[in-house]
Order: structure tokens, then sequence, then C-alpha cells
């Protein structure tokens, strides 16, 4: 997949969360100095952050880009998405450090990244922030997002590579409660790759329990998933722009603009399509706007500006 352009500039400001530099910071290696090309940066492959620690991890992406992956225990995109990227953190061999964030124990990095919805993945180059997408994103995708970041971060002179040194030990935390099992066996489906399995799961989930929200959002990622996982996404969208009448197109059009945390372009695409078609077309147009809206999650901008037009556009 070819990413856009990505640039270091205009995203959002980090100045209220990032500390000073350390002491020593003007020693060759230390936080907030460039390192020669390729040079070994101390410290793990992958680290929690914390607010009292964030200052530490924007220093360091003046060494090596640090990919910041905020996510919440309560969300199975979340948990679907983190255990990729710490399998990818180390098949690039510390080429970049994943920072790891709990956004509901650290409200004001969401707020410093303007969150919208979890899991969201920002790159921090330099001490800039370059947002990269939202959601369970397909693990080939990641790649491809992750070489054009060191691309980036090699143009500003931030090649450092992370020693991959051991986390010091944590305090020991209550367990969590185990997942549900059709939750735990969905997860384990989705480690292996096995997207039709873990739809398989989660549809077993929601028929039980048909209140279990969880599972009904995780499907609907999972359906999401599974509806672009083959697709070239500039062909997708080139198709949609050359048949602006074809229902399928626009469909998968919208589809690749949601995974790429695009919700704004594809509300609009399906509002359009369902001002323009009538009978199952516009049935098919509205379904799919619904569960866009409930994989954006209700906290989103876009969804209740989307959802008080698709309700003036169809009656």
């Amino acid at each position: 997949m070819s990413q856009p352009p990505m640039n270091l500039y205009g995203a959002v400001d980090l100045s209220g969360l990032a500390a000073s530099p350390p002491a020593g910071a003007g020693a060759p290696g230390a936080a907030g100095q460039p390192t020669a090309p390729g040079a070994t940066v101390p410290g793990p492959l992958v680290v929690d952050v914390t607010e009292a620690t964030f200052g530490e991890t924007v220093q360091r992406s003046t060494q090596v880009p640090v990919l910041v992956d905020l996510a919440s225990p309560r969300s199975d995109a979340s948990a679907t998405l983190t255990p990729v990227l710490e399998k990818l953190v180390r098949e690039y061999g510390g080429r970049f450090q994943l920072a790891k964030v709990d956004v509901d124990a650290n409200p004001q990095i969401a707020a410093a990244f303007q969150v919208q919805s979890v899991p969201t993945v920002i790159a921090l180059i330099g001490g800039q922030p370059v947002p990269l997408f939202q959601g369970a994103y397909p693990e080939q995708q990641i790649r491809q997002v992750l070489d054009e970041v060191l691309k980036v971060a090699a143009q500003n002179g931030v090649t450092g590579v992370v020693a991959g040194e051991d986390e010091p030990e944590a305090p020991e935390v209550p367990e969590e409660p185990p997942l549900p099992p059709l939750h735990a066996e969905a997860l384990e489906a989705i480690e292996r790759g096995d997207l039709e399995a873990a739809e398989s799961a989660y549809t077993r989930a929601v028929k039980e329990n048909p209140r279990d929200a969880e599972a009904h959002a995780a499907l609907l990622q999972v359906q999401l998933i599974r509806r672009v996982d083959q697709d070239d996404p500039e062909e997708v969208l080139a198709r949609a722009d050359a048949t602006p009448t074809d229902v399928a197109a626009q469909l998968a059009a919208a589809d690749v603009e949601a995974t790429t945390g695009q919700f704004g372009a594809a509300f609009t695409r399906l509002l359009a399509l369902v001002r323009a078609t009538a009978g199952d077309e516009r049935e098919q147009a509205r379904l799919r706007l619904l569960d866009l809206f409930e994989i954006a999650g209700p906290t989103h901008p876009d969804v209740a500006p989307a959802r008080r037009q698709l309700a003036s556009a169809l009656y």
C-alpha cells in the first residue's frame, strides 16, 4: 500500500508534556542529541509510557523513531493490534522503539495527541508527531507504513538503533480477569492471521450475548479488515473516483478510507451514496454507514454530524 507523503509539521503540540532534557543531555548519545547513523541507543525495544515519563520518550525520538501505541485495556481492537506491533518492533531489529500508552490511565497524553478512538498509532520523529492510523490495521499494511516512517526518519537524521535492553522488572499488579472464552478464541485466531476464524468466534459471542458491545464492535472491525485485506487501496479509490454511480466501488472506497482512519471522508462518501440511490442500494449504504459509526465510536467528532445528515437524507 502506498502511503501519502508524511511530514513533521502542523500535527499536534506536545510542549505541555515534553519535559526538559535530562541532566547530561549534552553528552554524546544522550537523549535529545543527534547520534551517528545506525548508532546504538540504550533502552528496551518496547516500553510502557506514562505522563511522568513521556518527556523521555519525546527526547528519545531525536535518536530513534518512536512508534506510540495509544490503546485501552477495554478495547478488543487494542488487544489485537499491540501484539502485532510488538512482533514487528523485534523483526525490524530496533530501528524504532514501541512506546505503549494506556489512554485510560494517561488522559493528558491522549489529549495531546487528540486521540479520537483507540487504538491510535502515532510516530514521533525528532520530537515531532506524525499521525499514522487508527484501528486494528492489517499487518502487511503496517509494514508498509513503518517503511515510510523509517524513510522520513532518515531524511531528518533520526537513524539510531535501540539496543533492546531488558526492561526493568515492573511491580506486581493485580491480574486482570481472563477474557471471555470466545473473545480469547477470536484474539488467538487474529494473532495467527486467521480472520475467518476470528469472525466466527465474535459472531458466536454476539449470538450468545447480544448486549456484548465489545464483541460486536470487534466483529465489525474484523469484517472491515477482511473486506479490504486483499485490495490495493489506491486502485480501490481510483476506481471509485472513476465510477461515482457504482455502489460496490463506493462501498469499497469507504472501507479503505475507514481502515486508514479517514472516517469523515468515508461518511461523506456514503452519505452521498444514500442521497443518490434508492431501494436496496440505499439500504446497503445506510447499513455500511451504521457499521462505520460503531467502529469509529460515539466520541469521534464526525459521527454525530454524520448521523444527523443521515437522518435528514432518509426522512
